[in-house]
């Protein structure tokens, strides 16, 4: 299995819905800008009629992040941090087609994503708490040692690909211009996350293979 949780996982957050998309032939090259825009109109609806963490979703996320010893409005799941930037700034930066797909579908869900460059996954990725001696790159290409307990995505090298679980990605899988195995992950832990996981999903699908006609997608387990 390419993607895991452990156990302790699923007992400490029994909501938790996920679903996960392997891309394969991926190119940096789509035109994506419409599609970007019709998920972040969409964003832009629900945060004008609300703040973000009144949203179901990101309640449930920071739960789940006070469950965990964080403080919700020091650490923010992805999602949250993406439509403060939203609604701040009006729009999202762009960074690589994917990416920005990604991020759009996100915001207008209200629902975490990961892209993840596969070729710099090392074995499997596995959700686990961290031991403590993992490595973890920063986009500035600095490394940090997560604290134990954290909850991580690690690869077999011991290598983190994201920390304190849905808040941050690392630099080093990052989608780039060169990924073409890309990993998806959607994972959600509100009332309703089975059903918007499951659309989410389909959604992304749909638009990933209208865009990039050449790609295959392949729906993989996460248990």
């Amino acid at each position: 299995m390419l993607f895991s949780y452990a156990s302790c996982i699923h007992l400490e957050f029994p909501a938790l819905a996920t679903r996960v998309l392997r891309l394969e032939a991926l190119t940096p090259i789509a035109s994506h800008a419409g599609s970007v825009a019709h998920f972040l109109a969409h964003a832009k609806q629900r945060i004008a009629l609300t703040t973000e963490s009144d949203l179901p979703e990101i309640r449930a996320w920071r739960r789940a992040f006070s469950k965990m010893g964080l403080k919700p409005t020091q650490y923010r799941c992805a999602a949250e941090a993406l439509l403060r930037r939203l609604r701040k700034e009006g729009d999202l930066p762009s960074v690589h087609p994917l990416v920005d797909l990604c991020n759009a579908a996100s915001a207008a869900y209200a629902i975490p994503i990961a892209a993840i460059d596969l070729n710099r996954i090392s074995g499997k990725l596995h959700v686990r708490p961290a031991v403590g001696n993992e490595a973890y790159e920063t986009f500035s290409g600095d490394i940090e040692r997560p604290d134990a307990g954290e909850i991580i995505f690690a690869d077999d090298s011991n290598r983190v690909h994201a920390r304190r679980w849905a808040n941050r990605q690392s630099g080093y899988s990052a989608v780039k211009d060169q990924t073409t195995d890309a990993l998806i992950v959607i994972e959600a832990m509100h009332e309703t996350a089975e059903a918007d996981v499951t659309q989410l999903s389909t959604t992304l699908r749909t638009t990933i293979s209208e865009l990039w006609p050449s790609v295959s997608i392949t729906d993989l387990p996460a248990r």
